[in-house]
C-alpha cells in the first residue's frame, strides 16, 4: 500500500478488443506498467508531386496521415511470486497467459483456420480473409484509436524454475485505422472521427502566436 493515500490514482493505458458486428467489448488489455515513451509517426498523405503532377493541387490532401504508434510494456511476475498462496495461476504459468493474450491479436483463432480448411476441403471457390476483432488502442479519454497491430516483439527476460517467463518486455506497433480503412458508418471509423474532433477541439485551445516573435511586422 501507498505511504501517500492522497496521491492521484494513476490511470493505465490499454487496448480493448470489440465485436466488429455488434460494437460489444470482447476483452480489456490493460497494461501492467505504462510506457515511458509513446513513439508517433505521421507520414502526410499529401497529392504525388512530379513532372504531371497539376500545380494547383499543390496544397491539397488526399486524407487523414497514416498515423503508427510504437510502445514499450513490461509484464513482472516477480512480485506476485513472493505470495504464492494469492497467486496460483502465476506459479503454475508465470505470465505465459499474459503473454498469450497479446500474441492472439496477431492469430486468428483455431476455429477460424478449421472452418476455412473445411471450406477449402468442400470445394469452396472463394475463402474470405478471417476478420478480427476491432481493436481500440487506449490512452486517457482524450485518445480512443481504432488501430491494427503490425507488430509485436517479445524479449523474455526472466524465468521460475519450470521456465515459465516471469518477466518479459513487449514492443507494440500499431497502425491507426481511419475512416479511409473502415469507413464513416462503421464504429472504428466513429471513433476516428470522435478522435479527430477532439484534436482539433485541443488545437483551437493553444495559444496564439504572433509574427513578432518570429521577427517579422508582416508577410512579405
Amino acid at each position: 500500500m501507498s505511504s501517500f493515500p492522497r496521491s492521484p490514482r494513476i490511470l493505465k493505458g490499454g487496448l480493448v478488443l470489440l465485436d466488429p458486428a455488434t460494437s460489444a467489448v470482447l476483452r480489456v488489455i490493460p497494461l501492467q506498467y505504462n510506457a515511458d515513451t509513446l513513439s508517433r509517426t505521421l507520414q502526410v498523405q499529401a497529392v504525388a508531386a512530379g513532372d504531371g503532377a497539376d500545380r494547383s493541387e499543390a496544397l491539397r490532401i488526399k486524407g487523414p496521415p497514416v498515423e503508427t504508434i510504437k510502445l514499450d510494456a513490461e509484464i513482472d511476475a516477480t512480485d506476485q511470486m513472493e505470495f504464492p498462496g494469492q497467486n496460483a495461476l502465476v506459479v503454475e504459468a508465470g505470465i505465459f497467459p499474459q503473454l498469450a493474450l497479446l500474441e492472439t491479436l496477431v492469430y486468428p483463432t483455431s476455429t477460424q483456420l478449421e472452418n476455412n480448411n473445411a471450406l477449402q476441403g468442400s470445394g469452396t471457390l472463394e475463402i474470405l480473409p478471417m476478420e478480427a476483432p476491432l481493436t481500440l488502442f487506449v490512452w486517457s479519454s482524450v485518445r480512443v484509436l481504432p488501430v491494427r497491430v503490425t507488430d509485436l516483439s517479445i524479449t523474455e527476460e526472466a524465468f521460475d524454475t519450470s521456465l515459465n517467463p516471469i518477466r518479459a518486455k513487449v514492443s507494440l506497433g500499431l497502425r491507426v485505422l481511419t475512416v479511409g480503412d473502415l469507413g464513416f458508418t462503421h464504429k472504428g471509423g466513429g471513433l476516428f472521427m470522435n478522435y479527430l474532433r477532439q484534436k482539433e477541439q485541443l488545437a483551437a485551445k493553444a495559444a496564439a502566436g504572433g509574427l513578432g516573435q518570429l521577427g517579422l511586422k508582416g508577410i512579405p
